[in-house]
């Protein structure tokens, strides 16, 4: 009994630690916003920074997991529990990673007047906070109705995406002086477009680890 009781512990510490990695992705992308609406440079270096802190806590999640399989060699459920939280902590990590890719844009882009509303953008990334914040809750409580809930807000982001590209392509040729702009605001709709996808990846861990199966939720 005090075995699994360790175990159990350990496997909290390792979801807790998940936890925090999400709210780390979720503070980046808050952030990261924010840095391009402003054209605050500083807060765009500091999110470049600050990547790091997500870096480091990835690692610590994999090696207490890939420690709790060597020591305990669970089964069923609970190497699954392993095995997505090893998969979901990479997916938030990538999802940090476009929060850093987006302050990059809005360095590149610098103290220039955004060439109109970044209403899209906005809305996408509305979205990425909502879906990461329901996945991170569906993965807690093991709950696949909230994996399915992401998937669904997936597909608004992706029509988002192809609304914003049209209108940006449409720009560049109405104002080709801002075309280095308007590729950077690109890359960010296609920043926030693969981070949804990312969150999706989740939502599939999340069946996986309570179904057994492995559904393509991206399709």
């Amino acid at each position: 009994m005090v075995v699994r009781e360790k175990f159990q512990e350990e496997l909290n510490d390792l979801q807790s630690k998940l936890n925090e990695l999400g709210q780390l992705a979720s503070e980046a992308l808050t952030r990261s916003l924010e840095a391009l609406e402003t054209k605050n440079i500083e807060l765009a270096l500091e999110i470049m920074e600050d990547d790091t802190k997500a870096d480091i806590l990835e690692e610590e999640i994999n090696d207490l997991a890939i420690l709790l399989i060597a020591k305990q060699q669970p089964v069923a459920i609970d190497l699954r529990r392993i095995i997505v939280a090893i998969k979901i902590a990479t997916d938030i990590e990538r999802i940090a990673d476009f929060a850093v890719n987006i302050a990059k844009s809005t360095i590149r882009i610098g103290n220039e007047p955004l060439v109109k509303p970044i209403e899209h953008i906005k809305q996408m990334h509305k979205l990425n906070l909502e879906m990461l914040q329901i996945a991170l809750e569906g993965y807690t409580e093991e709950d696949v109705v909230k994996g399915k809930k992401v998937a669904e807000m997936d597909d608004h982001v992706d029509d988002l995406y192809g609304e914003a590209i049209k209108d940006l392509l449409q720009l560049s040729i109405q104002k080709p002086e801002f075309l280095p702009q308007i590729t950077q605001l690109s890359f960010v709709c296609r920043y926030l477009e693969r981070a949804a996808d990312h969150t999706t990846n989740i939502a599939e861990s999340i069946i996986y680890l309570v179904r057994g199966r492995r559904y393509d939720l991206n399709s």
